[in-house]
């Protein structure tokens, strides 16, 4: 045999004890990988066909999909009946899908009050981790407004991320607001509750420099922060006062035109845009979700008898609204406040319509609206329970069932609503020359038409107007 056949020889074996090897390695891997389920999932992704790692091809809708949250829901009972309890949990989960997560379950607790350490007994926090473990849970979200102290404690006990509903609802906002001062005012409400639980471990807390030379009087990373954020907090206050004076001088300007203005006011998702779409076609966005809208929009209109008047879409309204957000966004709950006439729009679908407009009307008393006359507008009347709507009719005395949906009671209410406007009390019977023809305009728009009759030497009309209306009207006789 030539050195050469031994060479091929040789080459021949060692191929064939290398594949052997190889085939082995790989029925191990294999073997080893079924015992690993976890390892077995991470090897089983894959790229998914039609989607770019460019975010201008991913819609919002598919992006907020690809990031949800597994929350478990937590809340304690302290007052009411077990279906008020319930009902809260249900709005809670909702607002929790609102924010783009994915609820896993729901645990409620009978207390007198809250845990003063933990929000929830120290039975329920281990009942708490035993079910995060076993659905897999990243968040729990407490129904309650949560102390810092509380926050950490449960935090370290149930191992994962830990919120409370006004974050949440901070969170919700904060996807929704589009116009700039809207943006502003929600930064600043989450700054406000986000001020006294700053917090950090390790290096996060201690002083900036260490060591030799780094030893005596010197900030912390936590007072560092707390610093920017106030500064951040007065530069948005600063710019928030200078948007509010474009919306006061608008506001001042229907005051001082004696325009009446109806602010329309409820609980969120109970059908205010849907409302405004049909009385003004004002285009506002109409969406099956909690604070869909958050932007306020005013629109004129006129009614039967030719009076212009305002209507505004208001902010919706929740119960336990974080207070950080009433002042946050004052300046434009002024609509509501400052309002001739509130509109206030009751889901009468929901369980427990009563409990919003209890929630509602404690917000408006809030910011100082609770001696404005109000018309109980009762939404949804074509899939609402018919008991319930008769005892929601038979409680509030100036309440109207309609649907927005199929225009159902729309034109009674708008009837309800224009009849509701204050009525002008200075009465005057005059001769208007035709060259002031924007006099006529002003009483038809502003004021009451009694009688009115063309004459040679001009319009006579005999009218009830307002007093700066009438002011004018009296400076054309001299």
């Amino acid at each position: 045999m030539s050195n050469d056949d031994f060479d091929i020889d040789q080459l021949i074996l060692d191929s064939a004890k290398a594949a052997a090897e190889y085939d082995a390695a790989e029925n191990s891997l294999e073997a080893y990988e079924q015992n690993q389920p976890d390892l077995q999932d991470r090897y089983a992704l894959r790229r998914v066909k039609g989607l770019s790692t460019e975010m201008e091809d991913v819609s919002d809708a598919e992006y907020r999909q690809l990031r949800l949250e597994k929350v478990v829901l937590v809340g304690v009972w302290t007052e009411g009946t077990a279906a008020d309890a319930d009902n809260s949990m249900k709005e809670l989960a909702a607002l929790a899908e609102t924010a783009g997560s994915e609820v896993l379950e729901a645990l409620i607790q009978r207390r007198d009050k809250p845990d003063p350490s933990t929000y929830i007994g120290s039975g329920k926090v281990a009942e708490v981790r035993q079910v995060v473990i076993a659905t897999g849970a990243d968040t729990v979200v407490c129904d309650g407004e949560l102390s810092p102290a509380q926050l950490r404690a449960l935090e370290q006990k149930v191992k994962v991320k830990v919120i409370d509903r006004t974050a949440l609802i901070l969170d919700i906002f904060a996807q929704h607001a589009k116009s700039r001062e809207g943006k502003a005012q929600v930064e600043l409400a989450q700054m406000t509750y986000l001020l006294p639980r700053l917090r950090g471990w390790g290096d996060s807390l201690s002083r900036q420099a260490g060591g030799i030379g780094g030893r005596g009087p010197g900030e912390t990373k936590i007072e560092t922060d707390r610093r920017r954020i106030n500064d951040k907090m007065a530069k948005l206050r600063k710019e928030i006062k200078e948007m509010k004076v474009a919306r006061d001088t608008k506001r001042q300007e229907r005051r001082r035109n004696s325009i009446p203005s109806v602010a329309i006011a409820g609980y969120t998702n109970a059908g205010k845009s849907s409302l405004m779409n049909r009385l003004t076609n004002a285009g506002v966005l109409v969406e099956n979700a909690l604070f869909a809208t958050l932007d306020p929009t005013t629109r004129k209109t006129t009614s039967e008898d030719g009076r212009v008047y305002t209507l505004s879409d208001t902010v919706g309204f929740v119960r336990h609204l974080p207070h950080q957000l009433v002042e946050a966004f004052k300046s434009t709950l002024e609509e509501v406040s400052g309002a001739d006439l509130i509109v206030h729009v009751v889901d009468g679908s929901h369980p427990d319509p009563h409990e919003q407009i209890r929630a509602v009307r404690q917000v408006i008393n809030e910011i100082g609206g609770g001696d404005i006359l109000e018309i109980i507008a009762i939404n949804k009347a074509d899939i609402a329970p018919p008991e319930t709507l008769m005892q929601l009719l038979r409680e509030n005395p100036n309440s109207f069932a309609f649907s927005a949906r199929t225009g159902f009671g729309i034109e009674t209410l708008i009837k309800a609503i224009e009849s509701s406007l204050p009525q002008p009390r200075v009465e005057i019977n005059t001769i208007i020359p035709f060259n002031r023809g924007d006099l006529v305009n002003k009483i038809h728009e502003r004021g009451e038409i009694l009688s009115e009759d063309y004459l040679p030497e001009g319009t006579s009309i005999h009218a009830m107007v307002d007093g700066g209306l009438a002011k004018q009207l009296e400076s054309l006789k001299s």
